[in-house]
């Protein structure tokens, strides 16, 4: 569906006052706040470039807990992909080696292939494997339908986060093959169980990263965010979300979205929602938000604060890496085949390349790919939520220096933890709204106490409103330091 042409045109002409720098705040603050709630109402008349009936709605199914038939039935599905996958690829390499030297490697030449003996041995393996793996797979399959217990075991934890870990690699695989392994949305209580007593009041929500689950944050107790939380805000509701982290962000937002429509709906005795999201999970809430509003959804008016925790908004630098490479190998001779490796990765993987969190980000494109960053289509925040952003450094002290920014926590930049990249895609957030934790990396943003000290000053501050008065942006950047500098 093309994209109302003037309405673009009018957003791309404010554009540029949409968040003013700092020195022009003062009598004419009220003045800006007017136009950017114009320009927020305008953002959302634009519709993403994608009607309802192809919207991915793979992960709205009802939640069914998996099994260790389950368990064992998508590994046999999985070592069966595995086989196949391989095979493909030796028998890629395998023709590029005897006909690109012969200047036969062409449509022509490679249909010939497919129709000979070597093409045939090759698709003889690949389906003497697909029969035994779906045969194995329906045998357990059958077994589970027939003989399986009245009350299912849960998987133990140490198999539980294999499941996730294995969805984060190749979790849109997993759905697109039906694969019973493919984790559904869910959001789980403080116990771990599913969420389905009734909930009042003020609900914070925390959102794992990726490969990462529910579970991720309480495998200590002293670093127990949830627990902190509960703590430090008595009167609040700490829920856990629960996701396929291979999935499309942009899938994950959307159905995410529908999930706290649900939550809300079915608890109209809430009031506030807070998110709080690690890596992934922030772009996800961002997502969320962003689709929420969209569809008119009556949870985003109760977000009051949104905290991102090392999340990669304007991309990953390790994933950027890897496509690089991927190209590279493509184009040598005899390897190209090999570049195919690099396609079994998930689509939320390659999403974080750029921090591609809307669907007009990828849908136009051919295969698994993602606009170039300056490319992306703009996700500004909500005017009326709170918006804090955490990133963190792996060196102890405050060094200012390109490669230290770059560095970051070892996984995302500083600057893209912060949101900070090109004028139109900069996130608009105050200054005193950002947070550096130095001596930090990416996995122990999620367990360190002086974020979680943080995380709750900000909830608990609490503002209403207007997020982006001027009064807010006069608080300077925090830096939080090891307690062994001495700052």
């Amino acid at each position: 569906m093309p994209s109302p042409k003037p309405l673009n045109s009018i957003h791309d002409l404010f554009a540029t006052t949409r968040r003013p720098p700092d020195a022009e705040f003062g009598t004419d603050s009220d003045f800006h706040g007017d136009v950017y709630e114009e320009l927020d109402k305008l953002e959302y008349i634009y519709v993403d470039e994608l009607t309802a009936e192809n919207v991915d709605n793979s992960d709205t199914q009802p939640y069914q807990p998996i099994s260790l038939v389950d368990f064992f039935e998508g590994l046999a599905q999985l070592a069966t992909m595995g086989v196949v996958e391989v095979t493909d690829i030796v028998e890629a390499v395998h023709r590029e080696i005897l006909l690109r030297p012969l200047g036969r490697f062409n449509d022509g030449n490679l249909d010939q292939w497919q129709r000979g003996i070597t093409g045939r041995i090759y698709g003889l393996v690949r389906n003497t494997m697909q029969l035994v793996g779906n045969n194995l797979a329906s045998g357990l399959r059958l077994y589970n339908n027939i003989l399986k217990p009245k009350k299912v075991q849960p998987l133990p934890k140490n198999l539980r986060r294999m499941v996730n870990i294995l969805n984060g690699v190749m979790g849109d695989h997993l759905v697109n093959h039906h694969n019973p392994l493919a984790v559904s949305m869910t959001l789980y209580d403080k116990y771990n169980r599913v969420q389905s007593g009734a909930l009042s009041g003020r609900v914070i929500i925390l959102c794992h990263g990726l490969c990462m689950s529910h579970l991720s944050w309480q495998i200590s107790e002293e670093g127990n965010l949830g627990k902190s939380l509960a703590s430090s805000l008595p009167k609040s509701t700490v829920l856990y979300l629960n996701y396929n982290t291979g999935r499309r962000i942009s899938s994950n937002g959307r159905n995410f979205a529908k999930v706290l429509e649900n939550l809300v709906e079915d608890n109209p005795d809430i009031t506030q929602i807070d998110l709080i999201g690690h890596s992934m999970g922030g772009l996800v809430s961002r997502s969320a938000l962003f689709y929420g509003k969209e569809q008119g959804f009556s949870w985003v008016k109760r977000v009051t604060n949104l905290i991102t925790l090392g999340s990669p908004h304007h991309g990953a630098s390790l994933e950027r890496i890897g496509n690089f490479v991927q190209d590279k190998i493509a184009n040598l001779p005899f390897a190209g085949s090999l570049a195919t490796l690099g396609d079994l990765r998930s689509a939320g993987i390659i999403d974080l390349r750029y921090g591609s969190i809307r669907d007009a980000d990828w849908k136009s494109l051919e295969g698994r790919s993602v606009l170039p960053a300056e490319f992306r289509h703009p996700t500004r925040l909500p005017l009326h939520v709170n918006t804090y952003l955490i990133a963190a450094a792996l060196i102890e002290t405050h060094f200012e220096s390109k490669t230290t920014s770059l560095l970051g926590d070892g996984l995302v930049s500083v600057e893209s933890a912060l949101g900070e990249y090109t004028e139109e895609h900069t996130l608009s957030v105050p200054e005193g709204h950002k947070a550096i934790f130095y001596g930090v990396n990416h996995m122990n943003l999620i367990y360190s106490g002086r974020v979680h000290q943080q995380i709750i000053a900000w909830l608990l501050d609490n503002r209403l409103g207007d997020a982006h008065e001027a009064k807010y942006a006069l608080n300077p950047r925090i830096y939080s330091y090891p307690k062994s500098y001495d700052a």
